[in-house]
């Protein structure tokens, strides 16, 4: 069973992360409007995700509605000027009978609830597990139900199911109907993650927790580690509230840099409607937006650690490889990685992603990326083969 087809992983933004319970109309028009006037949109950042606490319950015929007060104008109105504006709009809502916070959820409720969100002319679906079984049986015919439903409208609206990894959702949300599917709990805005065991920083749920997973992502399929907190320095509804004083801009373009060799969604949280100059460049880098776009649709893995330094790569269309330098220690550390440490053969042309500069060709299996790299700095660059050059480089068993 399919829905929409999602040939690479979405891009768009979320208001979950900054906004929270606070999401209402006027901020989903001014991020469309934002979007659209930093050029985020022209560089694929398409879908506007409105997350929990929009709903304002059913009417008298069972029909969920918006809050009155936060969206007086409906969702309908609303997904109009997204589109007119060149988007898409994402809605949310749990696979139970409330949902995270709180409120109407779609549990018993999900061919009216699916024919609703059609009529309005959504585009997206996020679909929770609070308040449900911890078994997986019962997810597994919970998120089926929904991908049914939606199927069912015959309108294309991309379907994420969003259960946090604890049944294995790699293993069977395709079948019920999913296009991605989120592996791990809530990832916070924190290198390292807090005291509580479902508050995951940047470098658990990045590099450790998605480990092996890369053989279940593809076109149409995508493994799912959560929402980027890039540029939200400790602000908002995930940062300040939970105590999380946020990150470095090393750090968060690490985590940019991650996510796109994942090939994971890249869906943004922080208020693009007051960007500083450096979450701009991050968010921004085409480079690294078209590694995550890349129509091979490859996840990436790690290859290889030399003295703390992970060593990661990333198949690319026509042979061209990504290969990335992760140091995740905490002082500052000499990262290198041979033509041979890669499983690479012959002669690379180099880019570096993040300079936007071309290296000095790389050849024979001595032939090496040599870099110093801060505490939790990464480098990226493309190597694009020359001449007979081949690649013989496989994930981890």
């Amino acid at each position: 069973m399919t829905l929409a087809h999602l040939p690479t992983p979405p891009m768009g933004w979320s208001s979950w992360n900054t906004f929270g319970p606070t999401v209402d109309e006027a901020v989903i028009r001014q991020t469309a409007d934002a979007l659209v006037s930093t050029g985020l949109r022209d560089l694929g950042y398409r879908y506007v995700n409105i997350d929990d606490h929009w709903q304002g319950g059913r009417d008298g015929s069972g029909r969920i509605v918006a809050h009155p007060q936060r969206f007086p104008g409906g969702i309908e109105a609303l997904a109009d000027f997204v589109h007119e504006r060149g988007l898409k709009l994402g809605l949310y809502s749990d696979a139970a009978e409330l949902t995270c916070g709180g409120e109407v959820a779609s549990l018993g409720h999900e061919e009216r609830d699916a024919e609703t969100f059609a009529s309005w002319r959504i585009d997206y679906l996020k679909y929770d597990y609070c308040h449900a079984p911890v078994d997986r049986g019962t997810a597994v015919l919970r998120y089926t139900a929904m991908g049914r439903a939606l199927q069912a409208t015959g309108r294309d609206i991309v379907y994420s199911v969003c259960e946090w990894g604890g049944r294995e959702p790699w293993l069977w949300a395709a079948q019920a109907g999913a296009q991605l599917w989120r592996t791990t709990g809530d990832v916070c805005d924190s290198w390292n993650g807090g005291d509580r065991v479902d508050q995951h920083g940047i470098d658990e749920i990045g590099f450790d927790l998605q480990r092996g997973l890369e053989r279940f992502a593809g076109p149409g399929s995508w493994n799912d580690p959560d929402l980027l907190v890039v540029g939200m320095h400790g602000r908002g509804h995930v940062a300040g509230d939970m105590g999380f004083g946020g990150c470095t801009d090393v750090e968060y373009r690490t985590h940019f840099s991650l996510w796109s060799l994942l090939a994971a969604p890249l869906i943004i949280g922080t208020d693009v409607r007051a960007l500083d100059e450096a979450t701009a460049a991050i968010l921004g880098n085409t480079e690294l937006i078209a590694l995550n776009q890349d129509g091979l649709g490859r996840q990436g893995w790690r290859t290889g650690t030399r003295d703390g330094v992970e060593i990661w790569c990333k198949p690319l269309l026509f042979g061209d490889v990504a290969v990335a330098l992760f140091n995740r220690t905490g002082q500052d550390a000499v990262a290198v990685a041979t033509l041979g440490d890669l499983g690479l053969h012959g002669e690379y042309a180099v880019r570096d992603l993040w300079t936007h500069g071309d290296l000095p060709t790389l050849a024979g299996a001595r032939g090496a990326l040599t870099t110093r790299l801060p505490s939790h700095g990464c480098a990226v660059y493309r190597l694009v083969p020359r001449g007979e050059a081949r690649t013989s480089i496989h994930p981890p068993r």
